[in-house]
């Protein structure tokens, strides 16, 4: 599939504008992934329950993700990513305000179809635009706007569970993704409509194969998506049990707060820093030291309780810092730009299926075990698999 055309953009738009979303992105998303698995034990009752329901709803939105290729064939991506943030928008207010966990169930996976598009958008609009800057460069700012979104987050939405109940903090996750609409409409960009064509399901699942066997013949793309697949395997199993772990180890929810919030001043000091170090030493060093890192400290948060534990939560956030402005890089620096709108709808799948994965396995671990710590063998599995994964990669 050949890169997009675009009929007009903002003179002053480039990589970096792209790059600059991920300040909203990362607020609204941290917001809402602070109370997630909280809501989520309201209503299922038991973190076991969670882990299934977060891996199906995974599943459902890692199938949206296989098909993104085939909807970039009928719409333009800026029209796409318009009505993406928008169903974002009114999705999590209703979710603000619902009560019945049908309700609240239904709004969640249908605003799992535009996050979904949203994560795979804003890589592709960086990539179209990162003439002279390199996607390192544009991957370290967008992370560095993430965090800076995420670091005052975690209080606020805590802030306003306390005051009136978990599911209210939807509705500021609302807010912010209506302002990054408006912020994105400001780029007035504009692209030729595609003309709407009878979509053919058997051609389309046949397109869909090829397409996924194609991907996976791809020199370099077994490796990047395994490298990606434990990536997001371990920010899955972070954001999905540290607020029930923190919460049933006996402390409030102003605690819960503090500890995500310091978790995320690893990843502003870093996200610069880390596209200037790729540069110098490679990416290999660091996805290495973040993946070994992490395993250990996970293996010491099976055995550990109290304030000890909440200092490892923060501290393996460095682990991820070292990785979060690399782990995808491996696609991009193998891939022709022209190739990775083709490409990039199957290669986001790594992000969803750690969440189908990761979860059953740790609900796996607590039905065995009897306890939601037991959730960090698998991270620490992960962790060291992924090792010896980039062992064998030059």
């Amino acid at each position: 599939m050949a890169k997009d055309k675009y009929i007009y953009v903002r003179d002053n738009i480039s990589g970096f504008s792209f790059a600059n979303l991920g300040l909203f992105t990362g607020f609204a998303d941290g917001i809402y992934n602070a109370v997630y698995s909280l809501v989520l034990l309201e209503i299922f009752r038991s973190s076991a329950f969670v882990g299934v329901y977060v891996a199906i709803y995974a599943a459902f939105c890692m199938i949206v993700g296989l098909f993104a290729n085939e909807i970039f064939r009928l719409f333009s991506k800026t029209r796409i990513f318009y009505f993406s943030v928008l169903m974002l928008a009114l999705c999590y207010a209703m979710m603000g305000f619902s009560i019945r966990p049908s309700t609240f169930i239904t709004l969640d996976f249908t605003s799992g179809i535009a996050a979904t598009l949203v994560g795979v958008l804003i890589p592709l609009f960086m990539s179209d635009f990162s003439h002279g800057i390199g996607m390192a460069k544009l991957n370290s700012r967008y992370h560095l706007w993430v965090n800076v979104g995420a670091l005052f987050a975690p209080m606020i939405a805590v802030t306003i569970a306390t005051y009136f109940n978990n599911r209210a903090a939807f509705f500021a996750s609302s807010i912010i993704y209506f302002a990054c609409c408006m912020v994105f409409a400001y780029f007035n960009i504009i692209q030729p409509d595609k003309r709407i064509r009878r979509v053919n399901p058997r051609r389309t699942f046949r397109a869909l194969w090829r397409n996924t066997l194609a991907f996976f013949r791809f020199p370099g793309m077994s490796r990047a998506y395994a490298v990606n697949f434990g990536y997001y395997s371990l920010r899955a199993m972070r954001y999905l049990y540290v607020p029930i772990v923190v919460i049933e180890n006996g402390f409030s929810k102003d605690t819960l707060g503090w500890v995500l919030s310091l978790g995320i001043i690893p990843y502003l000091l870093l996200s610069e820093l880390m596209g200037r170090m790729v540069g110098a030493l490679g990416k290999k060093i660091w996805l290495v030291t973040g993946f070994l890192s992490f395993a250990i400290l996970s293996l010491l948060a099976t055995f550990s309780v109290g304030f000890p534990l909440l200092m490892i939560f923060v501290v393996w956030q460095v682990s991820g810092a070292l990785m979060e402005s690399v782990h995808d890089l491996l696609f991009f620096d193998a891939t022709h730009p022209s190739q990775q709108s083709r490409f990039y709808g199957i290669f986001r799948t790594s992000a969803n299926l750690p969440n189908v994965i990761a979860p059953i396995l740790g609900a796996g671990c607590i039905a065995i075990f009897g306890a939601t710590s037991a959730v960090w063998w698998v991270t620490a599995f992960i962790g060291g698999v992924s090792v010896l994964i980039l062992a064998g990669h030059k």
